[in-house]
């Protein structure tokens, strides 16, 4: 064969699943931004029910179109606290399954129709202004792009000198022995880790089937690597997170790795069974012009039935699977910051999900601020030194820096990708929350600091300065509280009573300064006291300043 001919066959191969992989990619993203708020909705509706939990996993994959964005999502989700593992587990069994529906998808006969509908919906996508409408097109081109990119690789192996040299080159995998599976399934395995995509693989399969360069038995067999190669992309995401992250990874590869083990040595009865199965249908397919031919179809339903027999045996044992993952991975000694938040790149590839995991860092980071109050409290309130309360609110406030950073730099990089308008909108708003919040954590110490500066320099607060610094904090505390609390809630009544509260503790805070003076203008308090303790006052009245900040975001003011 001449180098020109070879060298178009290869720009096709090339090509071809460039075009289907940026198919999938948009497909994905338009199906995402569509049925965003849904989504959000079976996140936040994830339970202990494993069969609910179950379904949630399939009905998420089957619109993202992949189980690796799936899995790596329920890691984020799990090391960030929004999920528990044995929720994680139900929701990696669904995804094993909605993962199937990318085979189905690529079963259907309307590889023709491929090029048009891109066509149709880039017109759609580029000139339509609204938003529902263009991503809906998004998904339609994405959907378009996957089958013009299978029709293109497939023309490129259905010229006779390259279907011979590649049913030759692929001889070597031959699904007839047990040997020759375990060999198979190694290469569907080893191909779907490199390009971390089941999607990709079992596409590429299908395209080999269809030309008749490897047989069914062969394609069945690289389908059961494939559901073992997909375990890496959770794995990967799993580095460097919590314990019960790296536990939900885990089980990912424990379930997979099980599956496909107990299912080889019946793998030819598998087989079998599903040309039985497909026989007793085979009327309807015949009926219905737009399914696929046989091949396709019956790899499409090898790979359901594998991961659908396997969800069905391991439902019932989700509790020993946490429990082997859980002494796989003991907890560890000085697990502490697990809250620190760990956003993975590839949680980008799903922004109205990815939305949900940044939203319970801010409320983390709500959360942390309060404890940091309460303890700072404790500490004014004590006539004894207590040094481990103050090293917690020292530490928890370059805890909240780091979550702060992590939070801005993820919602940036997903806002410069293709998110929705309400997405858009409630990225800049969490990225505001999380600075008002990181200022309050930061005043909450300089208070502190005032304290123990006052202590080192050997200087007593008066009992009357005491307790009019206790009453202020207490009154800022439970500000703080009940504005968070509406950030919890989403409650947008809150701006009139916080307005309200909020010159309440101006005028006290002025009350107190002024009460101050008069002591220091009766030389009952020394110059250096009373600049620390002017200083500890104002910092209140930030802290005040940056809750009725947060009080006009939740209430969409700003």
């Amino acid at each position: 064969m001449e180098w020109h001919a070879i060298q178009d066959i290869l720009f096709k191969v090339v090509g071809g699943l460039g075009i289907f992989l940026l198919g999938m990619k948009y497909m994905s993203e338009g199906m995402q931004a569509v049925a965003g708020s849904r989504l959000r909705k079976m996140i936040s509706a994830v339970t202990d029910n494993r069969f609910a939990a179950c379904a949630i996993g399939t009905l998420i994959t089957g619109i993202v179109q992949s189980s690796s964005v799936t899995t790596v999502m329920v890691v984020g989700f799990v090391n960030s606290g929004v999920m528990t593992l044995m929720q994680a587990i139900g929701v990696i069994l669904g995804a094993n399954i909605g993962t199937t529906v990318t085979a189905w998808i690529i079963a259907l006969k309307i590889g023709k129709f491929g090029l048009p509908v891109l066509g149709v919906a880039v017109f759609f996508f580029l000139f339509s202004k609204k938003e529902r409408v263009r991503y809906t097109a998004m998904a339609l081109l994405g959907v378009g792009m996957v089958f013009f990119g299978l029709q293109t690789m497939g023309g490129a192996f259905k010229t006779p000198e390259v279907n011979e040299y590649l049913r030759q080159a692929f001889s070597v995998m031959n699904g007839t022995t047990i040997p020759g599976v375990l060999k198979c399934a190694f290469f569907g395995c080893l191909a779907t880790m490199i390009v971390q995509s089941s999607s990709a693989t079992i596409g590429v399969t299908i395209v080999l089937a269809q030309g008749g360069i490897i047989d069914f038995g062969t394609a069945a067999a690289l389908v059961l690597g494939l559901n073992i190669g997909t375990t890496i992309t959770a794995f990967l995401a799993s580095i460097g997170t919590s314990t019960n992250a790296k536990r939900a990874a885990y089980a990912h590869i424990i379930f997979n790795v099980i599956g496909t083990l107990w299912l080889i040595p019946i793998f030819f009865s598998y087989v079998k069974g599903i040309d039985w199965i497909f026989g007793h249908v085979h009327g309807f397919m015949a009926k219905n012009p737009e399914m696929a031919d046989d091949v396709t179809a019956k790899i499409a339903l090898v790979h359901t039935g594998f991961n659908l027999i396997n969800t069905i045996i391991f439902l019932p044992l989700m509790k020993p699977l946490a429990r082997l993952v859980e002494w796989l991975v003991p907890e560890k000694k000085a697990d502490e910051i697990n809250h620190l938040a760990y956003f993975d790149v590839r949680m980008l590839d799903t922004p109205a999900l990815g939305i949900v995991q940044s939203k319970k860092q801010v409320l983390f980071m709500a959360e942390s601020v309060e404890k940091m109050a309460e303890w700072l409290g404790e500490v004014l309130a004590s006539n004894e030194q207590l040094d481990e309360l103050e090293s917690k609110i020292f530490h928890y406030e370059g805890i909240l820096d780091n979550v702060q950073k992590e939070i801005v730099v993820f919602l940036s990089e997903m806002m410069t990708g293709q998110v929705t308008h309400d997405v858009m909108e409630e990225a800049r708003r969490q990225m505001r929350l999380a600075d008002e919040l990181e200022s309050l954590s930061d005043y909450l110490m300089n208070v502190l600091k005032g304290h123990v500066k006052l202590r080192t320099n050997q200087l007593t607060v008066s009992e009357k300065g005491r307790a009019e610094l206790i009453d202020l904090h207490n009154k800022v505390f439970d500000y703080i509280k009940m504005v968070n609390n509406a950030e919890r809630n989403e409650n947008k009544d809150i701006l009139g009573r916080a307005q309200t509260d909020s010159d309440v503790i101006t005028r006290q805070m002025k009350e107190y300064r002024r009460l101050h003076l008069l002591r220091l203008s009766e030389s009952k308090s020394s110059p250096l006291h009373s600049l620390v303790f002017t200083d500890m006052l104002n910092d209140y009245r930030r802290m005040k300043d940056h809750a009725l900040n947060i009080a006009e975001v939740v209430a969409g003011e700003k």
